[in-house]
């Protein structure tokens, strides 16, 4: 199965923090997210049936990220880790789409995640929370199979 090239699982075991800030229960990335699936570009009976992300504070002034992926088959992925935003490359585990990552932060609502495969590119994600604190766009930019960039956006609506 090819792996989905939205998001999630991409950035599985990754997380992060806000460079010299302490995470707090006011920070507009923290909650958990769910992925509106009908705007995905892609065949309604391919799109998985469910993907949710969660940002949380950690130990140590870091950021959790756990990310739950329902596919359409019907298997699940459950990712979870954290890790401090200071640019740092990190191990990524079972992911199909990558297996390093490196994280900025330049505001408190935009979190910027580049990822690997086998020493090459993969993808950069851009994750924007909305003014209204209730959306967020994953904006993914990657190179598909016959060398030329692509660009999509992913919707997400906060969950309570």
């Amino acid at each position: 199965m090819k792996a989905l090239p939205v998001l999630a699982c991409a950035i599985a075991t990754l997380a992060c923090t806000a460079a010299g800030a302490t995470p707090t229960s006011t920070d507009p990335l923290f909650g958990r997210w769910a992925l509106d699936t009908s705007r995905l570009p892609m065949p309604p009976d391919a799109r998985p049936k469910q993907v949710d992300i969660t940002f949380a504070g950690a130990q140590g002034d870091r950021v959790s990220m756990a990310v739950d992926i329902v596919y359409a088959p019907g298997n699940e992925v459950h990712s979870v880790g954290a890790a401090s935003l200071d640019g740092t490359p990190i191990p990524v585990k079972g992911s199909p789409e990558a297996d390093i990552a490196a994280m900025s932060r330049p505001r408190p609502d935009v979190l910027v995640v580049v990822l690997g495969k086998n020493g090459g590119p993969a993808s950069t994600r851009v994750y924007t929370v909305a003014a209204d604190g209730k959306h967020l766009s994953e904006s993914v930019t990657a190179y598909g199979g016959d060398g030329r960039p692509t660009l999509k956006t992913h919707y997400f609506t906060r969950l309570p």
